[in-house]
């Protein structure tokens, strides 16, 4: 096996993992300063089907709840999450069941958050998959991570899941650091607890979720560097992916098609926020980004379950 051949053993032979590896080489040339790579993380890091892993985690949350106060179960968001009426949640939307469930850990400090999350996620098991859910993560995404890293690459996460909730785990998964993870935020309240200063979450957003446009102006304003890499997958990451391939070279614009229904799921991935008028992998090839598809350019497709991070 040559030097070539190592790097990125998980992505296949292909034009595909010819254009990374020409983006690599050539980005040594880039100053180190603008070696920035920016990736969302629900289906382009780790599984988001059949439900987002978030959306598990509150629903988790919900169920402990409502063992302590039923009533809580008469919500209207709530109840169409524990009977499973799919017509319902879509009525109502993800994004007000979201502030509902999100309201289960108002109050809570940023500490007591992180807590919770890490220990759902060090116990869980994925529904379908059977695998731990510290599992799910893309075994070709956490080399490129990796390979990103030793070429002295800035590498972020910019996500539309709660920023908060991938920050618990995102240096154990990941090797990115809670400051470089940019996401949906909710406000904190400033206050004194037996006379010491504290936070305690909210239930008001600040800003709004971060998916479309959004994403561009979160990068700029919390990590203020504009990336050379972007990855994604799905309409919520068009402007992201857009605006890093429109830098000054070299750049990258890698999108993640699921297409493998034998060792993952095929879906075509839509934004949550808005609707989308054409399908993300249509503009990913119109506008000439790499589009990876997971069941010919994936060698292995999760990280390796024995050998998964402890948190």
């Amino acid at each position: 096996m040559t030097d070539h051949d190592a790097v990125l053993p998980s992505w296949r032979p292909g034009p595909t993992r010819a254009v990374v590896l020409d983006f690599l080489e050539a980005a040594r040339q880039v100053p180190v300063e603008r070696r920035v790579a920016c990736f969302d993380n629900d289906g382009t890091l780790w599984c988001e089907r059949p439900t987002y892993v978030q959306l598990n985690f509150f629903i988790d949350v919900m169920k402990t709840a409502i063992t302590h106060d039923p009533d809580l179960a008469e919500e209207r968001e709530l109840a169409a999450l524990l009977s499973g009426d799919a017509a319902a949640i879509k009525e109502i939307g993800l994004e007000r069941i979201g502030f509902a469930l999100a309201g289960l850990c108002a109050g809570l400090t940023p500490e007591e958050f992180t807590a919770q999350v890490r220990a759902f996620m060090t116990t869980s098991t994925h529904p379908v998959l059977g695998r731990p859910m510290l599992a799910n993560t893309y075994q070709p995404m956490l080399e490129l991570l990796e390979e990103l890293r030793r070429r002295d690459f800035a590498v972020t996460i910019v996500t539309g899941g709660g920023t908060e909730f991938v920050r618990a785990v995102s240096q154990e998964l990941y090797g990115v650091p809670p400051e470089a993870v940019v996401g949906t935020l909710i406000e904190y309240d400033y206050a004194h607890d037996d006379d010491r200063p504290g936070l305690r979450r909210s239930t008001r957003l600040l800003g709004a979720a971060n998916e479309g446009a959004a994403k561009v102006s979160n990068i700029q304003t919390q990590l203020g560097r504009r990336p050379i890499l972007a990855a994604g997958n799905s309409g919520g990451d068009l402007e992201m992916l857009e605006w890093a391939a429109s830098g000054e070279g070299p750049t990258l614009a890698l999108l993640v098609d699921h297409d493998d229904d034998v060792r993952e799921f095929s879906y075509a991935s839509t934004a949550e926020t808005f609707a989308e008028a054409e399908p993300i992998t249509a503009v990913g090839e119109r506008l000439g980004w790499t589009v990876a598809s997971m069941a010919r350019d994936w060698e292995t497709v999760f990280s390796p379950a024995e050998t998964g991070p402890r948190i």
